[in-house]
């Protein structure tokens, strides 16, 4: 004969309720949101790769995948705070992109006289005075 105490069943069910989960009828959001994740990802390599313009393709991309896995986060509850780290990300990429253009168009604007030096020292004087005006 052998004697068991009396304890929970591990094969019952678990009980509902405040702290133990959803409660009747409802569901934890199960799977994944690819286009918020791919988002998020190329957020994050366009602003790291943002000084050489390539960020500014890749937060283009980024930013029109974060704007769909959002709609889709609206829908299933999956993904929101990777999509809207995706699309904070890839505008991140979009601005530092355009603005490193910008620099580079008065940068070049600016030293186009000194584009046919003799030497790196000369170019280095030349852009010097281009810059400071004297």
């Amino acid at each position: 004969m052998s004697t068991r105490t009396a304890g929970p069943d591990p094969y019952a069910p678990c009980p509902r309720g405040p702290g133990n989960g959803p409660g009747p009828g409802t569901r934890p959001p199960v799977g994944r949101n690819s286009l918020a994740v791919a988002a998020m990802v190329l957020g994050i390599i366009g602003l790291l790769t943002s000084v050489v313009f390539v960020g500014g393709l890749l937060g283009g991309i980024g930013m029109i995948l974060g704007i769909v896995g959002l709609r889709t986060a609206k829908r299933t509850g999956i993904g929101r705070g990777k999509a809207i780290t995706g699309v904070v990300t890839s505008s991140l990429a979009i601005v530092v992109s355009v603005l490193v253009a910008v620099f580079m168009v008065w940068y070049a604007n600016k030293t186009q006289e000194c584009y046919q030096p003799e030497s790196i020292q000369q170019y280095k004087q030349c852009v010097h005075q281009q810059l400071t005006g004297h």
